[in-house]
């Protein structure tokens, strides 16, 4: 409507003979455009004597049930467009409705799609998809490709050792090994299983990146909430940069501060006792778009929580906050103002008794010879669905294992496990 109201008055004053720059500049400021703008459009004016601009062409635009068609489908975007065509002929088998049978060309779709994940629209899909492949076996195939190694309570391998000559080594070493979360454990040949519930993680934190929000991620301690939290993490784009804050127990907030300012890259030293300048650098550092992870939040006291509220109220801030910990929904109530600004609160349950068996199976080969029965006894009467309590037992029958290689891998053997794990595992 402006580019219609500018072109006809400057026109006018073009027929008149009164156009100067000084027109076209008012008018390309009033317009919101560069100077060459206006003139080009002055030009096309008068070579096809319509002053309003051509029609851009509508984006394609991809309906909730076609995101829920290519969830289903495992993000399989050619399967989509497929299913469209199937969809159109079977609604208008004849042909003699015109325009019914119209489906957009795959490439049309294509962009649409990549459109809704720029904009931070997300899969509901908990594992990789692959055409025609069973999500197990898939899993399966992906652990067995995967090279030996020691993982952490949900198969997170550790990182590779480096030889001296300065390469790295993916061979299997020696001894217990030590992870960056949950118990030290020696168990080669575990590995990481896509849950449900890491899928679940994956998705909300996408969204609370894309909203530039709040989001705390909660459970009893084992379930595997940092291990999903940091594989959700990975997935995120290249660009997007993630803090990490290490706090202590309940800081104060001078140590907090500082725990802040090493997340971003700041020099702590020479700020944490200049309590003006480190929150100006705080709020600096909060403006640029990226993820702050805080784990074990329930270590922080109400006041210092406050002033993490402070930070993410502030109008200029970027930085989307991650909260997780044991209890950090306790912690939290504790600070309603932080709490109440909290765009997604997502629990990490235990493992159910139909989870268990499926799941243990594709988090170590080691589970392939045991029965159902005797796994969900085990499950009942001791793990109770913790998959770190599992991870140890699963360390402590391999063990057994491989120093008697005619052990029987029975109920027997697990109840044995069991009890190295004490009377409360």
């Amino acid at each position: 409507m402006i580019r219609q109201v500018v072109v006809r008055r400057l026109l006018t004053l073009r027929e008149a003979g009164m156009l100067e720059t000084v027109h076209v500049r008012i008018a390309a400021d009033t317009a919101g455009v560069h100077l060459r703008t206006v003139w080009n459009w002055l030009a096309r004016a008068q070579d096809t004597g319509r002053v309003e601009g051509s029609r851009r062409r509508v984006a394609y635009t991809v309906t909730d049930e076609l995101w829920a068609r290519l969830s289903d489908l495992g993000g399989n975007v050619k399967a989509l467009h497929r299913w469209m065509q199937e969809q159109a002929e079977a609604a208008n088998p004849e042909g003699d409705v015109p325009g019914a049978n119209r489906v957009p060309a795959l490439t049309t779709l294509h962009d649409a799609i990549r459109r809704e994940k720029q904009a931070g629209r997300t899969l509901a899909i908990s594992r990789p998809a692959h055409a025609r492949r069973t999500p197990e076996r898939y899993d399966r195939a992906l652990a067995e490709l995967a090279l030996p190694g020691t993982v952490d309570e949900l198969g997170r391998p550790a990182p590779p050792a480096t030889e001296p000559g300065g390469g790295d080594s993916t061979r299997e070493q020696p001894g217990p090994s030590s992870f960056g979360y949950g118990v030290r454990l020696y168990a080669p040949g575990a590995r990481m299983v896509s849950t449900l519930q890491l899928g679940e993680v994956t998705e909300v934190l996408a969204h609370t990146v894309a909203a530039r929000g709040v989001l705390c991620v909660y459970g009893d301690t084992g379930h595997g909430k940092t291990v999903a939290l940091d594989q959700a993490l990975r997935q995120l784009p290249r660009r997007v940069p993630v803090h990490h804050a290490l706090v202590a127990v309940k800081p104060a907030l001078p140590q907090l501060r500082a725990a802040l300012l090493t997340a971003f890259g700041l020099p702590a030293t020479a700020l944490t006792n200049r309590t003006d300048a480190a929150d100006r650098t705080l709020l600096e550092a909060f403006q640029a778009p990226g993820v702050l992870v805080i784990d074990d939040v329930q270590r922080i006291a109400a006041p210092e929580l406050d002033y993490l509220r402070l930070l993410v109220d502030a109008p200029t801030t970027q930085t989307s906050l991650v909260l997780c910990g044991a209890g950090a929904e306790r912690t939290l109530a504790r600070a309603p103002a932080l709490a109440s600004r909290i765009l997604t609160w997502q629990h990490m349950p235990r493992l159910t008794a139909s989870q268990a068996p499926g799941v243990l199976r594709l988090f170590h080969p080691l589970w392939d010879a045991a029965e159902d029965a005797d796994l969900l006894h085990a499950d009942e009467t001791c793990a109770r669905g913790n998959f770190r309590t599992w991870a140890k037992i699963t360390s402590h029958v391999y063990a057994a294992v491989n120093r008697r290689s005619a052990a029987a891998l029975d109920r027997a053997l697990l109840t044995w496990a069991c009890a190295r794990l004490g009377p409360r595992p």
